[in-house]
């Protein structure tokens, strides 16, 4: 029987898309065949969940349920339909990214707390979902991840995962406390960005591989 889907479901669904087209938007400009383009696209969607998964010891949510590669699939087709107006949109990858990195964030947070996982163990889990596809991805297309790079990328999802936990703890119903978090993560992103704001760099000395 058809079930409606729940709230957390729709986002997963919604974060899935947006993030199948970052990865497939970066393989069309390293001119990867179809192929090649749909399988970045799913490890960048899937990546995420399934280490988190993994790590709390479930089924990763993909071997289970075929919306994960149906959405990615339709990623594909959506970039094919629109290359010329998404190529023209130089932001685009930065938009989707965004978009997958804060719905992702809600996701394995939401999943962790219900399993019954303490509230520090969310805010890992969700930022590893929200981060560590996009970490694939730029492994596939050999770039240096975003984590890695002085950009706020993961830390957004840990203040998004702080905001989580304090709605919780104020009270606020569980989509509110949701939606604070995937704004406050898609918020975070978008004005480190825009401002240039960076964590501080480790300094050291060269090592000498002599």
């Amino acid at each position: 029987m058809f079930e409606i889907p729940s709230f957390v479901e729709i986002l997963d669904f919604i974060g899935t898309f947006a993030f199948a087209i970052s990865g497939i938007r970066l393989a069309s400009a390293k001119s990867f065949d179809w192929f090649g383009a749909y399988v970045v696209g799913l490890a960048t969607a899937i990546g995420g969940g399934t280490l988190r998964d993994l790590l709390l010891d479930v089924t990763p949510a993909w071997m289970i349920d075929p919306m994960y590669l149906i959405c990615t699939a339709l990623a594909m087709f959506f970039v094919i339909l629109f290359r010329q107006y998404l190529i023209h949109l130089n932001n685009t990858f930065f938009i989707f990214d965004s978009i997958g990195l804060a719905l992702f964030t809600v996701v394995g947070a939401t999943k962790s707390l219900d399993l019954g996982y303490s509230f520090w163990v969310a805010i890992i889990m969700g930022s590893i979902t929200g981060a560590a596809g996009g970490v694939i991805r730029d492994v596939f297309i050999n770039e240096i991840p975003l984590i890695f790079r002085k950009e706020i990328y993961a830390m957004a999802c840990v203040v998004g995962g702080i905001v989580l936990w304090l709605c919780y703890i104020v009270g606020f119903e569980s989509y509110i406390s949701q939606i604070a978090c995937g704004a406050t993560v898609f918020i975070v992103r978008i004005i480190a960005v825009k401002y240039k704001i960076t964590l501080p760099i480790l300094k050291g000395e060269p090592v000498d591989d002599k």
